[in-house]
């Protein structure tokens, strides 16, 4: 009898201190979130304003995505003997395939303002000493984000990997955009 009241004691002790720490989790989480839950109506950017990327994006609720798939770049020469020649360096490929998508974009009644997220693929450039040329990839994005033709800043990412599916192509770029509230797709 006295095993049983005191595994009872343990358990009843156990099982308040469980409900205390959940509790005291549960009100310390609600002063933790930086910003409001409260819904959005329209795709709101945020991050430092100084950023020539955004830090993330927040779709409204029942938003319409679309997404590319890896878009590679137009082939500006096809009897050009070196890649340059073909395809162009980093930067040239950039714009290329930022064109490409613009194209995509159109077609589905949307613009560049409507990107949201990049995703940026870049592999090592031999004429650069097999190095990464991030500032090219760089450059060609300045031209279509962040301008005054086009204020939009997307979140992004640029991942440098050991190769795509052509080894002329230097960078490949996935795109997602939101289509407005207001858009009838039909």
């Amino acid at each position: 009898m006295i095993l049983t009241k005191k595994v009872k004691t343990i358990a009843a002790a156990t099982i308040g201190s469980c409900l205390i720490c959940v509790s005291a989790y549960a009100a310390g989480a609600e002063k933790t979130n930086k910003y409001a839950a409260e819904p959005i109506n329209e795709v709101e950017f945020y991050g430092n304003p100084s950023s020539s990327i955004s830090a993330g994006v927040s779709v409204p609720a029942g938003s319409s995505y679309l997404f590319t798939s890896g878009t590679v770049p137009p082939v500006i020469n096809k009897d050009g003997k070196t890649v340059y020649e073909r395809y162009g360096d980093t930067k040239t490929q950039g714009i290329g395939i930022l064109k490409e998508i613009e194209k995509q974009l159109k077609e589905k009644g949307l613009t560049l303002a409507d990107v949201a997220y990049l995703r940026v693929y870049v592999t090592a450039d031999a004429a650069k000493d097999n190095k990464f040329d991030y500032q090219g990839w760089f450059d060609s994005y300045a031209q279509f984000f962040g301008t005054e033709a086009n204020p939009v800043k997307p979140a992004r990412s640029t991942v440098g990997v050991a190769g795509l599916v052509s080894s002329d192509w230097l960078i490949e770029i996935e795109a997602v955009a939101v289509y407005p509230k207001h858009h009838n797709q039909d």
